[in-house]
């Protein structure tokens, strides 16, 4: 990395001020041209900024971090300046004129990890950091980007090596008198130990990705029977059309809301019956993939009905809520299954919806609240958990018979856990995660 980048760092439009970050072996002697001179290393000093021809650009606050005591471990130049956006674009046109080039976006990030100022996950966390919206989102990202799933992942991927060594040992020097006899048979109990700890972290119901992406509810039931109207009830505004027209609904329409401190999708489906074209049973063949995927299903049933809708009660499951809606214009006591929970409201009368949300925010805390360790919070975290126990378990079955093809399985979990924190070569991995941060981290 012999070129220096540069990027706005703050929010863009105009603001009272605004911070352009520079990073690269050119960083100083820009800054230097620029402020007249290096300010002392990690104290703010005032100055004139002027271009070379003597032109001033803005009188700023500016830093200088000497690498490697940088966030990207870099030479690193921070001009706090004006945040007009004349201002912002005379300093860009000056770094520019000084061979200085945009940055990418997650470009200073990604110098910070191949710098070891972080490892993959500590920079996930950063991101999810600066995306976090709500307070669990940002508790949870402040931990990672603290080092909580490093630590752990880091922990594990030791004692796999510390194992690795034992078992290869007995492998390349089964003679020697330095080798204790049946060492591959003293790996099975911290393998067993590793396995445990990484299903204990996998049985986590997904809380750190329903943190970070969001907890998701299909509202379900039959056409005409208060969906849309309860949609528009939680959102708080007309998200949804409302008829008496039955089949209105014919795509998902999908509300985000803020509950109990977190982000929580609800969608509005089909009315599920028999079609009456091809557009209809679309409508419900989605309907029912969503209900089959979210988190959460709320079953809405017409008590003023003459024959309540029983049919789609078999689809759900404990945790689930039934909404006997209408409760306005009839009654009905309604058997559900165990775990699931069942109130009488009228939407349209804002009639028993307090208690409604009021259970629902418990299930949120009860689901997704606190918990000691740090959650995985990416699909990636999952699966290559999931892959690194898969080799353990089946490294464990060969120990005994087959030492040398146990090695391999663990080696492969080693190889899993250091993708997981950027240890070994992933270039791939790296483009695809660091490609989803804002330019000017």
């Amino acid at each position: 990395m012999t070129d220096t980048i540069f990027a706005l760092a703050s929010g863009a439009g105009r603001a009272g001020i605004a911070v352009v970050r520079a990073s690269g072996p050119d960083a100083g002697r820009v800054l230097s041209v620029l402020a007249d001179g290096l300010p002392a290393p990690r104290r703010a000093a005032l100055r004139a900024l002027t271009r070379p021809d003597g032109t001033t650009i803005d009188t700023a606050l500016l830093l200088w971090f000497p690498g490697p005591a940088s966030f990207t471990g870099e030479d690193v130049a921070e001009f706090h300046i004006h945040g007009g956006p004349a201002v912002i674009a005379a300093l860009i046109e000056a770094l520019m004129a000084e061979g200085l080039r945009p940055a990418e976006p997650g470009e200073f990030s990604r110098r910070a990890f191949a710098h070891g100022r972080m490892d993959l996950t500590e920079a996930e966390g950063l991101a999810d950091l600066i995306d976090a919206e709500t307070e669990a989102q940002r508790l949870q990202a402040l931990a990672q980007m603290g080092g909580a799933l490093a630590s752990l992942y880091g922990e594990w991927r030791e004692a796999l090596i510390e194992t690795l060594a034992a078992i290869e040992g007995e492998i390349d020097f089964p003679d020697e008198d330095d080798v204790p006899e049946g060492l591959s048979e003293r790996a099975g109990p911290p393998l067993q130990a590793l396995c445990a700890s990484m299903r204990a972290h996998l049985a986590d119901n997904h809380r750190g990705e329903r943190i970070r992406d969001g907890f998701t509810i299909a509202v379900i039931g039959e056409p005409n029977a208060g969906k849309s109207s309860f949609i528009n009830y939680m959102a708080n505004r007309e998200a949804a059309i409302v008829s008496d027209i039955p089949g209105t609904t014919r795509d998902i329409v999908e509300v985000r809301l803020i509950r109990a401190g977190f982000v929580v999708y609800m969608a509005d489906t089909a009315g599920l019956r028999e079609a009456s074209d091809t557009i209809e049973a679309e409508g419900v063949r989605r309907a029912l993939a969503r209900a089959e995927s979210a988190d959460m299903r709320c079953l809405m049933i017409d008590v003023s009905r003459e024959t309540l809708d029983m049919a789609h009660i078999a689809m759900l499951r404990p945790g689930d809520a039934v909404l006997l809606n209408k409760t306005d214009l009839g009654s009905a006591v309604l058997a559900v299954p165990e775990g699931v929970a069942s109130f009488a409201v009228s939407v349209t009368q804002a009639v028993g919806l307090q208690a409604f949300n009021a259970w629902l925010d418990g299930e949120l805390v009860a689901r997704l609240g606190g918990a000691e360790a740090a959650p995985l919070s990416r699909a990636r975290h999952r699966q290559l958990v999931e892959r690194a126990l898969g080799s353990l378990e089946e490294a464990l079955s060969l120990l005994a018979s087959r030492p040398e093809l146990a090695g391999a399985e663990v080696n492969r979990a080693i190889r899993a856990l250091g993708e997981l924190t950027g240890a070994v070569d992933i270039e791939d991995v790296l483009d695809r995660v660091f490609s989803q941060f804002c330019i000017g981290k």
